[in-house]
């Protein structure tokens, strides 16, 4: 019996979020690990992909503080006198991703220090608009 694997696209990841999992691209001929989809190794362009699974915690690496929200974000509330905090986040297998950080005062940037250990939190995941959010661990 033979399952079909699902594409490597972002589609393929954010339904794999909904479903409350983080995965990420591994080839099969190098080993490079990707976090984000993508068909063919950034490191040897083979296409011998797999997925598989991240733990979802990590590190902040870096961040920024953004007050001029983009509408989807203002919608949600955030703005001028409500910045977030969006970061860089070193996964413990070693690949980095851009995410949303949650829980944190992007109104007092000071407070949030660089190596913040973080985890997926697959609570907040948007159903209509997915994208990658962490919070403290």
């Amino acid at each position: 019996m033979t399952t079909e694997r699902p594409p490597f696209t972002s589609a393929s990841f954010y339904r794999y979020l909904k479903e409350g999992r983080m995965m990420g691209v591994r080839c099969q001929q190098c080993g490079d690990l990707s976090a984000t989809p993508r068909p063919i190794c950034r490191a040897c362009h083979s296409q011998d992909l797999e997925w598989t699974p991240l733990s979802g915690r990590g590190e902040l690496t870096t961040f920024t503080a953004i007050s001029i929200a983009p509408t989807v974000m203002a919608e949600k509330g955030f703005g001028r006198n409500n910045p977030y905090c969006s970061g860089i986040v070193t996964l413990d297998e070693g690949p980095r991703v851009s995410a949303f950080i949650a829980e944190v005062d992007a109104r007092n940037p000071e407070s949030i220090p660089l190596g913040l250990a973080l985890e997926v939190d697959f609570s907040a995941v948007d159903q209509d608009r997915p994208g990658l959010v962490f919070k403290p661990r």
